[in-house]
């Protein structure tokens, strides 16, 4: 392929669900707090200590100014995994604790990530009663199966505003009204929504939320937890400790990586409307370039409810694995869960009806703020020579 565009950098990044480059501005804005201001945000005996703790909270302002909510219902976590838990687990035990003996149920989607999937499996093990419900072929969950499993009386509902793989936005409104209807606290897993559409748990109703910071082009190891304070979400903690973030979760927070979230937060406040209207043109770009090439490409998950950034692409007649191999400089996954030796068509893919054989012909692609005109086109070649049995042209 003479006419090939030359790799543009090393390498192609094209995975952004998985995470995202630290922008650049958040690197700078953490780094004095490495080396410079290292105080203890907890030790408020002294200046420094005090400095910490006054950075600490101006990032949890930013944080809050995002979704829309109180400052006082942003607690700090290591990141979504840790945030899905302490909801998922403490709003459970909470009630099991404080004697809510009729409501065992607990609902989420098959799709979820796996963090939501098994804490609802190990809440088995303590007498709840989880649910796993379908989604249809373009991924949504239909608000009539989510009605019709809460006419058993229902504890907690957790359903994701957009899915990590296939990048479907869920109707989160109407899914938040059904659940508050029945009785039930509703939570989110909001990691791969933040900074990518709006998010309004209040508005939404929603009683418990997730983020995460490398999702945004923030740290990674770091995160918050929406706790709604009216009415009051109660939720018991995971680990003991100091009691730090509101008793909730214990340990010194780390304030360069809070520091690093809360400007990531601040930037999408203020970019992520230009961010997405270029994230969707380079998608379209993409598409179209590769729909002309191999017209049977065919994208799974809803088109219209889906962020700008994600494509999730069957190809006809060749494994995602052996594309892989033939193009290593652009960073794309695979619809598969790796799990020591074994290689697990994904679960996700399957809760649409795709056969084993589609998802194993599945790469999803991932659009970020970061991403050129030329990167889209490397990748188009990229993709079309692996698709073809060929290896993608390689760099300067």
């Amino acid at each position: 392929m003479t006419d090939a565009p030359a790799r543009p950098n090393r390498p192609v990044y094209l995975d952004n669900q998985a995470t995202t480059r630290c922008d650049p501005r958040v690197v700078a804005a953490m780094l004095p707090w490495f080396s410079e201001q290292y105080g203890n945000p907890h030790s408020v005996e002294h200046v420094m200590g005090r400095t910490a703790e006054a950075a600490v909270e101006t990032a949890r302002g930013h944080v809050a100014a995002l979704l829309g909510v109180d400052t006082r219902e942003i607690v700090f976590t290591s990141g979504a995994t840790e945030s899905n838990n302490i909801a998922i687990k403490g709003a459970a035990r909470f009630a099991a604790r404080h004697g809510d003996r009729d409501r065992r149920r607990i609902v989420t989607v098959a799709t979820e990530h796996k963090c939501v999937l098994e804490s609802f499996v190990d809440l088995k093990d303590e007498g709840f009663e989880p649910v796993f419900l379908p989604v249809g072929t373009d991924g949504l969950l239909d608000p009539d199966v989510l009605r019709e499993a809460l006419a058993v009386p229902t504890l907690l509902v957790s359903i994701m505003a957009v899915n990590n793989e296939i990048g479907v936005v869920q109707d989160m409104p109407a899914h938040a009204a059904i659940a508050k209807a029945a009785g039930a606290l509703f939570h989110s897993d909001l990691a791969q929504a933040v900074g990518k559409i709006p998010v309004d748990p209040t508005e939404w109703k929603v009683d418990l939320a997730s983020v995460s910071g490398h999702k945004l082009y923030g740290p990674k190891g770091i995160g918050a937890l929406f706790v709604r304070r009216r009415p009051r979400a109660r939720v018991l903690p995971l680990f003991s400790g100091g009691g730090q973030e509101r008793g909730l979760r214990s340990g010194t927070l780390p304030a360069p990586l809070v520091v690093g979230l809360g400007e990531a937060c601040r930037l999408a406040s203020e970019e992520m409307a230009a961010d997405n209207a270029r994230i969707a043109a380079l998608r379209d770009r993409l598409l179209d370039a590769l729909r002309a090439r191999i017209p049977a490409v065919a994208t799974n998950g809803s088109v219209g409810q889906r962020i700008p950034g994600n494509l999730n692409l069957t190809f006809p007649g060749e494994t995602a694995l052996a594309m892989l191999e033939r193009m290593p400089d652009l960073c794309v996954s695979t619809g598969s869960a790796c799990s020591s030796a074994e290689v697990e068509p994904s679960y996700v893919l399957r809760a649409l009806g795709l056969s084993d054989d589609a998802a194993g012909r599945t790469l999803r692609i991932g659009i970020g703020r970061f991403t050129s005109p030329a990167d889209i086109d490397y990748a188009v070649s990229a993709l079309v020579a692996a698709h073809s049995g060929q290896h993608a042209p390689a760099g300067p």
